[in-house]
């Protein structure tokens, strides 16, 4: 691994949970307001992405450093439908790392929706519209497996 990796100095304690919201663009909907099913793949990274951003390292620093992090599982169960317009929150949980895997748990809700009330949707437990888990590899430039930095896994 290149030393500069290691040498990244985060400014903030590492994050293991964080959470984000995005709002459903018509784009990302099919012809009944519906948001695909692959649009929550996006949500899923900005939320991981915004969570290493919460100690003070992006990601594109990490690629900078020679340190790529590869979607190498991505498990989604999807419970209700996220429509057009509506605000999501996507929360993220880290849940395990080892020296070459980092592993991310999410959970995707509703928290505004139009016409809706979202806290009985909450009351009844209706507000959960997915959740998901990815494990993400490390690599070098090249694609061959490499250790993460020792600051990404000392939690």
């Amino acid at each position: 691994m290149p030393s500069s990796a290691q040498h990244l100095t985060p400014t903030a304690p590492i994050p293991t949970t964080g959470a984000i919201r995005v709002r459903v663009r018509y784009c990302e909907c099919d012809p009944m307001g519906v948001a695909h099913h692959a649009s929550f793949v996006p949500w899923l990274e900005m939320a991981r992405t915004e969570l290493l951003r919460d100690c003070g390292v992006t990601y594109a620093q990490l690629e900078s450093a020679g340190v790529f992090l590869v979607v190498a599982k991505l498990d989604a169960s999807y419970r209700r439908a996220a429509r057009y317009d509506d605000l999501l929150e996507v929360s993220t949980t880290v849940t395990g790392t080892s020296r070459v895997k980092l592993i991310h748990e999410y959970e995707v809700r509703v928290v505004e929706r139009t016409d809706t009330d979202v806290r009985a949707l909450k009351s009844r437990a209706e507000d959960l519209l997915v959740r998901a888990s990815t494990t993400l590899a490390c690599v070098d430039r090249a694609g061959r497996p490499q250790q993460l930095p020792d600051w990404l896994t000392a939690r």
